[in-house]
């Protein structure tokens, strides 16, 4: 089957993956009604189409915290991808290049920083998980400066592991052939030294995450120049104190369902956080993104972009780093489509008339 759209790849990618690494890529904390809200909360905002506007040529470039994008749609982090391809973080990266966007690199990716700058073309954003003390942590930050990180995305929703059923369930542990390559070489080597002898899942268990206050925001915010993006923000009020601490960009995420069980949808979170702060920095937003008409609704509601996760990962199960371009491709095209429909030229001229609520008269 040729697919046609984001549910075709999904069902491609299930046949390809094994059961764990499915579970793993599409499970959430405890009964994943957030899961399943951060797609469903799209449907429940229409849209509000204009008519006889002059939209034969349109436009879905712009721009975020200065980088020059060709859609916008970035590539949200993603641990392990190495369960959904062999070429893992590598294909992903070639797939965001040739898209014309930005993809995000993680912590917890099996490929280096290192290995995927030098091997794609692309603009990238490391994303960060903190560990053991602030030593460690600026280790990270000038590994990803000197790799050529555009920007480093701090996950704040993180700090504590969740209850993911479907894993434990199933006793999820790390396939073998899978490493955290950007965990060596930082000042971890008493905790390697437990993977070499109990595995990587020892290796993890023995890791301590360095709590995350503002203070250590503060502290990130003093030691570099490179933007910050703060991942996980979910009220107005903690975007208010992101502005405030200097942050350059901040990620409207629940974790794609994957933390805490019965949140908002971060869709229904976002309009309430632009309006406070979307003059003051820059508003983006991630989870349940499956259509072209759902980043229409997201940049109607104030942000300048969104990220996918999921979706990337079936393109990257079923096709590597072409599979990954074709996604983004059929964004694109659906993108485009909705505009040309709604009576839009510009990507970064929609706004909150496009769409109503269904709270709304």
């Amino acid at each position: 089957m040729d697919p046609i759209n984001l549910a075709d790849f999904e069902a491609l990618a299930r046949d390809r993956l094994s059961p764990l690494a499915w579970d793993y890529f599409e499970g959430g904390a405890e009964d994943e009604y957030t899961v399943a809200d951060n797609v469903a909360a799209f449907r429940r905002i229409k849209l509000r189409p204009r008519v006889l506007a002059d939209v034969a040529e349109r436009d879905l470039s712009t721009t975020v915290l200065g980088q020059p994008i060709a859609l916008p749609v970035l590539l949200a982090p993603t641990s392990h991808q190495r369960m959904a391809h062999p070429d893992a973080e590598l294909a992903t990266a070639r797939g965001a290049a040739d898209a014309g966007t930005i993809t995000t690199l993680g912590t917890g990716n099996h490929c280096a920083v290192e290995e995927v700058a030098a091997a794609a073309p692309g603009p990238f954003w490391f994303q960060m998980y903190c560990y053991e003390s602030r030593a460690v942590t600026e280790r990270i930050i000038r590994r990803a400066e000197a790799a050529g990180a555009r920007a480093l995305v701090v996950t704040a929703d993180a700090t504590f592991p969740p209850r993911r059923e479907r894993q434990i369930r199933n006793g999820f542990a790390l396939p073998p052939e899978v490493e955290l390559r950007n965990l060596v070489g930082i000042g971890l080597q008493d905790h390697l030294l437990q993977a070499e002898h109990g595995g990587m899942e020892a290796f993890i268990a023995s890791l301590k995450s360095l709590l995350l206050t503002w203070d250590e925001i503060a502290w990130m915010r003093s030691i570099t120049d490179t933007p910050i993006v703060l991942k996980g923000v979910m009220t107005a009020e903690d975007a208010v104190l992101a502005a405030e601490h200097g942050i350059d960009a901040i990620i409207v995420s629940n974790h794609g369902g994957r933390q805490v069980d019965g949140t908002l949808a971060t869709i229904e979170a976002l309009s309430e956080i632009a309006e406070r702060v979307g003059e003051r920095i820059e508003v983006l937003v991630d989870g349940g993104i499956r259509r072209g008409t759902d980043v229409l609704k997201a940049l109607a509601l104030g942000a300048r972009a969104v990220l996918i996760g999921r979706p990337y990962l079936w393109g990257l199960a079923v096709g590597g780093a072409a599979g990954v371009r074709q996604v983004l491709e059929m964004l694109r095209a659906e993108i485009d489509c909705a505009m040309a429909q709604c009576g839009q030229a510009d990507v970064k001229r929609i706004d909150r008339s496009l769409v109503r609520l269904n709270a709304e008269s």
